[in-house]
């Protein structure tokens, strides 16, 4: 595949995944409530984070996005390359990305209510632009077989040091998996008690879990590695086949492993990044099938709207009163319907209200590039 091309089903997915945030599972999820014993389905359950252990739909949005940014890497280096970059004029933009997502990060946790004391250090773009920074950096500086190594040290270390090394506070009776036994929280209350999520005992994008969040951008990058492989040596049918088969063995292997190690989002356990690295790898594979392989490309405009400013959707959302722009055009209609109703025209208004501020940026080729 030529360097610096740009493949249509990575936009489309990236919006797929981005428009579950956009307002998009609340759309279900108030469908679901318009029928008896909706609110407890199962489908309404997937809209929804689960507690601690476990997996739900909601639980594969973040890592999904952050190993779609692992996927792009390899087409980005290649037109770095291509067009006389030095390496270290490469390394620089890669931290200066790094540091860029951290920094937007912060202002999405309230960096300008200037409460520095209690001011959250972590958070989903900072997650994603230090675990993106180092898998790059490594990209750049390890051959496959290097970092295939590295990754997988990263994920048996983790669990280990996890499994044997328990929280030096733990209440009596808490396991190392545990929210109050765990290491990761532990060296976040040490070093950042009024700077966490839940202040004070845990966070779930915490200093620790960025080791094995590493992996899940590597896994992305192994795969935008082999999708640039010339189409002449592998057909794009073969690819798309290829990684079907290579999401089976991260699933079985992810799944024999959480017998062990619980599937944990907020842990970012290694039994995490293999199962959801086996959906996000799998759900690629039938994008690019379908739109780059296949060629069916007419459905895909209305996720490219989102998934080429999936960073300026994500902070917008904060800054922006899209629920006040929602309610003066159909606040009206929703107050002359029962609660359920009211709700789903609530959200689908605010949801429409989103998709059409990407829609305007999009015609008038404005991108947000971090």
């Amino acid at each position: 595949m030529e360097p610096g091309k740009r493949l249509l089903s990575l936009d489309t997915l990236r919006g797929f995944d981005m428009i579950f945030i956009m307002g998009f599972a609340s759309i279900v999820s108030s469908i679901c409530c318009l029928f008896p014993g909706g609110d407890s389905c199962w489908l309404e359950g997937q809209m929804h984070h689960v507690a601690w252990d476990g997996l739900r739909h909601h639980d594969t949005i973040f890592p999904l996005f952050l190993f779609i940014a692992g996927i792009s890497f390899p087409f980005s280096y290649a037109k770095q390359v291509s067009k006389g970059s030095s390496k270290g004029k490469i390394h620089l933009r890669i931290l200066k990305r790094g540091f860029m997502l951290f920094l937007l990060g912060l202002i999405y946790s309230g960096l300008f209510n200037l409460h520095f004391s209690t001011l959250r250090i972590f958070s989903v773009l900072a997650r994603i632009g230090f675990a993106w920074m180092f898998a790059a950096l490594l990209f750049v500086n390890f051959k496959p077989n290097a970092r295939g190594v590295i990754a997988v040290c990263i994920l048996v270390g983790y669990w280990l040091l996890l499994r044997f090394v328990p929280a030096p506070d733990a209440p009596a009776g808490a396991g190392p998996f545990s929210l109050e036994g765990n290491l990761v929280g532990y060296i976040d209350r040490i070093l950042f008690p009024n700077h966490l999520l839940q202040k004070g005992l845990f966070d779930p994008e915490g200093l620790l879990s960025l080791l094995p969040a590493i992996v899940t951008a590597m896994l992305g990058m192994f795969t935008g590695e082999f999708v640039r492989v010339d189409d002449e040596k592998i057909s794009g049918g073969k690819k798309s086949l290829y990684m079907v088969l290579a999401a089976v063995a991260l699933l079985v292997v992810g799944l024999l492993w959480s017998t062990v190690f619980p599937i944990n989002k907020k842990l970012w356990s290694s039994t995490f990044v293999l199962v959801v690295g086996a959906y996000s790898l799998g759900l690629f594979a039938l994008f690019y099938y379908i739109i780059d392989v296949r060629g069916w490309k007419g459905w895909t405009k209305f996720f490219e709207v989102v998934g080429l400013n999936s960073i300026t959707i994500y902070m917008a959302q904060r800054i922006i009163s899209f629920w006040g722009i929602s309610d003066f055009f159909v606040g009206g209609l929703s107050g002359l319907c029962s609660e359920p109703w009211a709700k789903l025209i609530e959200i689908v208004g605010y949801f429409t209200v989103s998709w059409l501020f990407l829609w305007f940026l999009y015609k008038k080729k404005v991108f947000l590039k971090v």
